[in-house]
């Protein structure tokens, strides 16, 4: 029996012979990531659910039209920077600001409704059925926006997997990642309360409508809070 881990995606064999019956849990050896396993479940199908979350196609065209034309300014941009006699500084807040963005979304009942509202406003979407999937879109290291809920593929423990991901996560590669929570009973944009569970953001489903604009405006005092750093090290913004 092979199957692989929702959080590294190493793919693990398994004697039939010496596995409990029904539904079980094993320890990966790389990670040490708690593995929930369906006996029952076929090879094939474990694998197809290990495939990256797939896109929403509703602004597919526009968004890689966007894209390359933030590409080709930012370009420009770098290129009249380089060819500036003088010591002053480029202001470029306003053009990153506009920067497409990819959005990777792991919800449960609120999915359809987010999709659809950030698609509108912009955003590439990708909506993740397990988190196997999820781990397997962050991998491409294009994504660096995710919004997930507590029901988000429950079975598989799926909002704690997430967490436990961005736990892990050495602080290089957690400030690359904006964690965004899509909850019932949270206060949108509590700072505090965020930073205590190692969140980028909280939004209230009640706010779901505003979603976009919220995000926007974190996003920027995000970037903004690590400009300097992210110049230093020739990052660009999230």
């Amino acid at each position: 029996m092979i199957i692989r881990c929702d959080n590294c995606s190493v793919s693990l064999q398994l004697d039939e012979s010496k596995i409990p019956s029904g539904n079980f849990t094993v320890r990966c050896p790389r990670c040490q990531n708690m593995i929930r396993v369906q006996k029952g479940a076929k090879t094939v199908q474990q694998l197809e659910e290990n495939k990256p979350a797939a896109a929403v196609e509703n602004n597919s065209q526009q968004f890689a039209a966007k894209e390359s034309e933030f590409q080709i300014n930012s370009a420009l941009r770098s290129l009249l920077s380089a060819l500036k006699t003088e010591t002053t500084v480029m202001d470029v807040s306003d053009e990153r600001s506009e920067k497409p963005r990819r959005v990777l979304l792991c919800l449960g009942q609120k999915r359809e409704e987010t999709a659809k509202k950030l698609a509108e406003a912009g955003y590439k979407v990708y909506i993740a059925q397990t988190p196997a999937q999820a781990n397997e879109r962050l991998r491409e290291g294009k994504t660096e926006v995710v919004v997930f809920s507590p029901d988000f593929a429950a079975e598989f423990g799926g909002a704690a997997i997430l967490q436990q991901k961005a736990n892990a996560m050495y602080s290089s590669e957690r400030r690359r990642l904006f964690l965004v929570s899509l909850e019932d009973g949270g206060t949108t944009m509590n700072a505090h309360e965020a930073f205590l569970r190692n969140l980028n953001l909280i939004v209230n489903t009640n706010d779901l409508p505003q979603l976009p604009l919220i995000l926007n405006r974190a996003l920027r005092d995000f970037n903004d809070l690590y400009h300097y750093l992210n110049k230093s090290l020739n990052l660009e913004s999230i």
